[in-house]
């Protein structure tokens, strides 16, 4: 457990730094953004490799029809990060759709993951995330939205969301995670 601990508190760091000391990060210059990338994806390690080697503690059952609640929340996951890219409707709406469409993938893991492990994973992450938009939010309190876009980016928004939430269901059956209940 020490280990995924450790990736979710270096998560954490790794992505908080830049909000916390911008004048340090910034006179770090591109050996930052180096630094940072090489941060993220040792978090990333570190948490795969912590969460699988942890021990099943079991604090809840989740019932039966959550694996269903959990897919639709995650194509509304997937939905949130298209939309951040093609800068669609919802873009225009929700100031932060990554980090929406994160807490949303958080909130779809912790109603069907009922062990410490995922508690600790899962609800690490949704804090981080939430934390995430309090701190932009103080830091930039005036948002203006991204400009609208032709009515075809909000198709191809909801096509590829389709497409990955397919590719990401098979990945979890293959690692032997049954997501379709």
């Amino acid at each position: 457990m020490t280990v995924l601990i450790l990736g979710v508190a270096l998560w954490w760091a790794a992505h908080l730094f830049k909000r916390v000391a911008p004048a340090q990060r910034q006179a770090m210059g591109n050996n930052g953004k180096l630094l940072a990338t090489g941060l993220i994806v040792l978090s990333i390690v570190l948490m795969v490799v912590g969460y699988r080697a942890a021990p099943v503690i079991d604090l809840w059952t989740p019932p039966a029809f959550l694996t269903h609640v959990n897919n639709l929340l995650m194509i509304l996951a997937f939905y949130f990060y298209a939309a951040s890219g093609m800068k669609t409707a919802l873009a225009r709406k929700v100031r932060h759709p990554q980090l929406a469409g994160f807490k949303t993938w958080a909130i779809a893991h912790l109603l069907v993951n009922g062990d410490l492990a995922s508690l600790v994973l899962f609800g690490g992450l949704l804090a981080w995330a939430v934390v995430s938009v309090i701190v932009i939010n103080r830091a930039q309190p005036t948002w203006t939205p991204p400009a609208p876009k032709p009515a075809k980016f909000e198709l191809f928004a909801i096509v590829g969301t389709l497409g990955i939430v397919a590719v990401v269901m098979l990945i979890h059956y293959w690692l032997g995670v049954q997501p379709w209940g």
